[in-house]
């Protein structure tokens, strides 16, 4: 007989649900964490991952690595993956294994970003501005201008490379990372560069290969640094452009000149494995020495001009001709051009050598001072007229000037230079020629006596007191312009000189051209005036009549002793020869002595005129005061 059978009682639906809740109390899962689940079976580019939950999540391969397979996983291998949602419509639980990585990511890169450390990476794809890296999960952005130290054209050999990066910025909030190539490049180049520079000296000569050309000289990689061979120090010539001398991929050997410790910069030298050409350089080329020479360049302030390779000497634009002075010398020589040149210094220290062009023509300025002494009369074009003087072309190229003080005796300057004109042919005398000065003065008005010094056409000198003949020149308020007749000099005689009686003195009663006889009261040629005066004339001439024939204190009067000097002067023509022939020695005599007299009148009266001038002109002050 058999036991009766025992029957158990399965949970019920609800029961279930209760102890799977119990049973999942202790697992503390949140949304937004990363979590670690088992690979429970791989279903073609999926993973099932059991993270715990009621439910299994799938995850596909590719989250796992850009080359991930599904021989790669095995169930049962444990995996991080981040928990979006505990279950989704599905009821299945949302994970990303791809969001696990870059938890993970984020943590490692921020620590590595505090301690300015490297991180390593790969390049997968090509964006605006730039390019994306995958930093282990982790995406970052690399701008365009940190992939390289110098412009990159194919970034394709870059691509997919594991390679190491510099992280520039990281903001976690906005899921933002820079980073940089660049920065790694030149890290590591200085790091060489340091290291070659440490085994490198100045002096030392060695050889490298030309990397650049530029305008300005050419750099030489020197096996993983690069130095700069300047153009002035590729040869001890003239050098218009590096590739004169270097091309492109030639290998050179060089010396270092000066190496910078701070900047790591290397200067170079080619010319410095050659003899310096200006070693006893003043021996060579001594002061006055000509020699023969090419005409390398040539500028606003002169010529350079090449006497051997790497010795060149400049000809200043004041050296290169006597007579061109204002103009480029390009117009008066050209590059290339053989000249011949005279040495005017040497300085040796800072390698200038002065020429001389001129030096080896005949200087005109010599030549003329040789051939025209003082005095020698010349003739020639005006070239210039200027404000003050004028120009006279010389021979040989050269000018002389007249100054406004030598174009007349008795004109202004400025009244004398308005009768020249440009281009006229003048004659001149020479007053002076420096050669070493450049400068010839010349005279017109030295081409006639002054007359302030001649003599009238009587044979007499001009003197104060002397009677002259004038002719009115311009009829003025304050009196007459003449002009002495036997002198040919410019007088003047004020109002006040016109007559002795103020009712006659008035210019207008004068016209121009008309003649009167004066005397001269003032005659200064220092300043070059003469006055004259018709009112001396009349005193000068009653003193000698008085002084003759009477005298008024006789109660004769001045017409009485005038008739009798005419009476007398009447009878005196009648007198027998025999008489005067008996006398001759005393009417000689008597004659010289009536002269005398006339011309210590005349300069009395021309005294007593000018004393009468100053009392009138005091007199008319007064008047004028009151």
């Amino acid at each position: 007989m058999s036991e009766p059978q025992t029957s158990v009682e399965q949970p019920s639906h609800d029961e279930f649900a209760a102890l799977l809740e119990e049973s999942l109390a202790d697992v503390a899962l949140e949304e937004g964490t990363v979590v670690k689940g088992t690979v429970v079976g791989i279903e073609k580019d999926v993973a099932v991952i059991d993270v715990g939950l009621k439910t299994e999540g799938r995850v596909a391969l590719k989250e796992f690595g850009a080359t991930a397979k599904s021989e790669d996983f095995n169930v049962g291998d444990i995996v991080d993956v981040y928990l979006e949602r505990v279950e989704n419509a599905l009821g299945e639980a949302v994970l990303s294994r791809e969001k696990a990585r870059r938890e993970e990511s984020w943590v490692r890169l921020e620590e590595k970003y505090k301690n300015n450390e490297r991180v390593e990476g790969m390049i997968f794809n090509r964006v605006k501005g730039g390019f994306t890296v995958d930093l282990d999960g982790a995406v970052a952005f690399l701008p365009g201008s940190q992939v390289d130290i110098r412009p990159v054209r194919d970034v394709s050999p870059l691509m997919n490379v594991p390679q190491p990066f510099q992280i520039l910025k990281m903001d976690r909030r906005r899921g933002n990372i820079v980073v940089s190539r660049r920065s790694v490049l030149e890290e590591h180049r200085a790091e060489k560069r340091s290291e070659i520079v440490g085994r490198l000296e100045e002096g030392q000569v060695i050889e490298g290969v030309v990397k650049n050309i530029t305008d300005y000289g050419a750099f030489i990689d020197l096996g993983g640094i690069d130095g700069l061979l300047h153009v002035t120090d590729m040869a001890w010539r003239r050098v218009s452009h590096p590739s004169e001398i270097v091309n492109v991929g030639d290998t050179v050997k060089v010396q270092i000149i000066r190496i910078n410790t701070e900047s790591q910069r290397i200067s170079l030298g080619i010319k410095q494995l050659e003899a310096d050409p200006w070693e006893g350089i003043a021996s060579k080329y001594p002061v006055g020495a000509r020699f023969q020479g090419n005409v390398t360049n040539i500028t606003d302030y002169g010529a350079f001009v090449e006497l051997e390779p790497g010795v060149e000497g400049l000809i200043h634009i004041s050296e290169m001709s006597w007579t061109k002075k204002n103009v480029h010398p390009g117009k008066i020589i050209s590059t290339s051009q053989q000249v011949e040149v005279q040495v005017l210094e040497v300085d040796a220290e800072k390698r200038r050598i002065s020429l001389g062009l001129k030096q080896t023509q005949e200087n005109p300025w010599s030549a003329f001072a040789e051939s025209h002494p003082p005095g020698t009369e010349i003739e020639g074009e005006i070239r210039n007229i200027t404000e003050f003087g004028l120009f006279i072309g010389l021979e040989g190229g050269i000018d002389g000037m007249v100054h406004l003080s030598d174009l007349d005796w008795n004109k202004s300057g400025e009244e004398a230079l308005k009768e020249y004109k440009k281009g006229e042919t003048a004659k001149a005398v020479v007053l002076e020629a420096d050669a070493e000065k450049e400068r010839i003065s010349l005279g017109i008005k030295q081409l006639g006596s002054d007359p302030f010094e001649g003599e009238g056409s009587g044979g007499e000198k001009l003197k104060k007191g002397a009677r002259v003949t004038c002719e009115v020149t311009d009829v003025k308020d304050g009196g007459l312009d003449v002009k002495l007749v036997d002198y040919d000099l410019p007088a003047f005689v004020r109002r006040a000189d016109l007559s002795r009686e103020r009712s006659e003195q008035r210019p207008d009663r004068f016209g121009v051209g008309e003649k009167f006889d004066a005397v001269v009261t003032q005659f200064d040629p220092k300043s070059r005036k003469v006055n004259v005066s018709i009112k001396a004339l009349e005193i000068a001439e009653e003193k000698e009549a008085v002084a003759q024939y009477g005298s008024t204190d006789s109660g004769a009067s001045l017409g009485d002793i005038l008739g009798a000097a005419l009476n007398k002067a009447s009878e005196g023509t009648d007198e027998e020869p025999a008489e005067e022939e008996a006398k001759p020695k005393k009417k000689a005599t008597k004659a010289a002595k009536s002269e005398e007299k006339a011309d210590d009148s005349a300069e009395e009266a021309a005294d007593d005129s000018a004393e009468e001038a100053k009392d009138e002109a005091s007199d008319d002050s007064s008047e004028a005061d009151k």
